[in-house]
């Protein structure tokens, strides 16, 4: 065998046991990769099992955790605020009205007539003194400026008091002549009719004015009579529920003297116009009877000239 033959089959004998040897190394590293990339896709698997699971959960069914979905807005609040504050009274007016038996309830309308009628009467008789007064100030300036007794009086207003005067006093002296009135001087016969007419006007003045007198002197006192009334209700009502606590009894007495109160209230402002009425009736009347006195003396004369 020559050299060269020889050579190629060393050659081919080495090639061949590498090739033998390196076929199992390269089987068992890539058994190895193998394995690796199985071990990491199992470690994968529940990961992406629960992202697919996460991405397919209803948004609805997760609840809102924002900051400013828990806070609560500051009208909702103010809201929440008011509505604890706003509590019913239960020992005001209303519940002294809905809880009161036919007495305590009749009190309470007395009380309230005599209000309004105290108030009604006041304000009707100032305005009626006010009228009369007004009356005098212009009797002043146009009935002693007139030809006659019989002008002045026409230039009246036909519901002036001035006018009511003048027409009874000249009434008077008509009748004087050809009746009965002739047995009685004309002095004295004049005077009556012309007093007579003074005491008309006084009386209507004075209409109305008892009744606040009434109320001012009755009113503490039917006030009064409604808070021993409450209060002997709420005392039996606490003896009969047994608990005397200073919440079961300021209320119900609470309640009771606002009867009281109530009369105060209406007595107060009767006694106040009663006085302030009767001091005003005192100076018109006053000013009245000076105008019927010289009526009188003028009629009598035959003069239109006036006293004073």
């Amino acid at each position: 065998m020559s050299p060269v033959a020889l050579i190629r089959r060393v050659s081919v004998f080495a090639l061949s046991s590498l090739l033998l040897l390196g076929s199992p190394a390269v089987a068992i590293a890539q058994s190895a990769k193998d394995s690796k990339a199985a071990a990491s896709k199992s470690a994968a698997a529940p990961a992406d099992k629960a992202a697919d699971a996460q991405a397919t959960t209803p948004t609805a069914a997760i609840p809102a955790t924002s900051p400013a979905a828990n806070e609560t807005s500051p009208a909702a609040k103010a809201s929440n605020g008011e509505k604890a504050e706003t509590v019913d009274n239960p020992y005001g007016l209303d519940a002294l009205w809905a809880q009161g038996d036919f007495v305590a309830k009749g009190t309470l309308i007395i009380m309230l007539i005599m209000s309004i009628g105290t108030w009604y009467i006041g304000i009707v008789k100032f305005l009626e003194q006010s009228k009369l007064m007004r009356q005098l100030s212009e009797a002043k300036q146009s009935f002693w400026n007139a030809a006659s007794v019989e002008a002045g009086a026409t230039a009246l207003g036909e519901d002036s008091a001035v006018r009511f005067i003048a027409e009874s006093g000249l009434k008077a002296d008509v009748n004087h002549r050809g009746s009965l009135g002739q047995h009685v001087d004309k002095h004295t016969w004049i005077g009556m009719a012309v007093q007579q007419s003074v005491d008309t006007i006084n009386n209507k003045l004075q209409t109305g004015l008892a009744f606040l007198a009434t109320v001012g002197s009755t009113a503490p006192f039917v006030g009064l009579f409604g808070t021993v009334w409450g209060i002997y209700h709420a005392l039996t009502a606490i003896g009969v529920a047994g608990q005397a606590s200073i919440d079961k009894v300021a209320g119900p007495v609470g309640e009771a003297l606002i009867m009281t109160a109530i009369g105060l209230g209406a007595a107060v402002p009767a006694v106040m116009g009663y006085n302030w009425l009767v001091r005003r009736n005192k100076v018109a009347m006053e000013q009245v009877r000076r105008f019927a006195s010289d009526i009188h003396a003028v009629l009598l004369s035959g003069s239109k000239e006036v006293r004073g």
